[in-house]
């Protein structure tokens, strides 16, 4: 008796529990333009199944390239190629760690990644917070990294964070740097964050994609297409000429 009892309350247990699995239906339903980021901890991915992934559309793509000031990742240059080849647009990214020099950080950056024409702006992921320094300290080796990495490739980096750190370090600073910003609670990044600046919401870590095994993180564009585009290099705001015919009095 007390056998069968235990089976059915890890039975209702697992049926509870299936039944709460968050969902991010109504994320993609809401959003048209979708992404993931990965790195070497996703190991072999298959771009062609990733392109044609059925639920929704991979639009882009963020890979790791290096870490602090000397470390690139494994995968980097293999998917920056296979990324590409497979139509989806790319863009690179440097794990911080703000207890290392913010120079050589960016230059660790900058001689791994060749970004072109069409690629995605670079990404600062700051994720790791530090007791050590103070957070004057932290926002000023954080300007630095940013101010390089803009010279050098002619485009304004965006920076990602959690909300976490976004509060201790980012808010309130930053003027015109595009965010991109974790939450997986709240089910919409704009009732937690109140920032023209945000442009890109990693809403899940447990994703599931194909050409991906395991989980992996998805990501929406929360503005429009011009938006997005406008984060390219190379990128030019149309110009629109207005005809303005001369009426001469007579």
């Amino acid at each position: 008796m007390l056998t069968n009892l235990s089976l059915v309350l890890t039975l209702l247990l697992h049926v509870f529990s299936f039944s709460y699995i968050p969902s991010h239906k109504h994320i993609t339903k809401r959003y048209s333009i979708h992404g993931i980021d990965l790195s070497h901890h996703q190991k072999n991915v298959d771009w062609e199944r990733v392109a044609n992934h059925g639920d929704f559309k991979i639009s882009f793509c963020f890979l790791k390239a290096t870490e602090g000031g000397d470390f690139q990742d494994t995968k980097f240059q293999h998917n920056w190629r296979e990324s590409k080849e497979a139509g989806i647009s790319r863009g690179a990214y440097h794990f911080y760690n703000p207890s290392k020099n913010a120079v050589v950080q960016a230059r660790n950056f900058i001689n791994n990644v060749k970004l072109q024409e069409g690629d995605l702006a670079p990404v600062l992921d700051f994720e790791k917070d530090v007791n050590n320094v103070s957070v004057a300290t932290v926002r000023k080796n954080l300007t630095k990294w940013l101010q390089i990495v803009e010279k050098h490739y002619g485009i304004k980096p965006i920076i990602y964070s959690n909300t976490f750190i976004y509060n201790k370090y980012i808010k309130g600073h930053f003027k015109d740097t595009p965010l991109w910003l974790a939450d997986y609670q709240s089910g919409n990044i704009h009732s937690l964050v109140k920032s023209p600046n945000l442009k890109i919401w990693q809403y899940t870590e447990k994703g599931r994609v194909s050409g991906v095994a395991g989980n992996v993180d998805i990501n929406a564009f929360v503005g429009n297409q011009e938006e997005f585009e406008s984060l390219k290099l190379g990128y030019e705001e149309a110009d629109f000429e207005i005809e303005i015919e001369s009426v001469t009095k007579k």
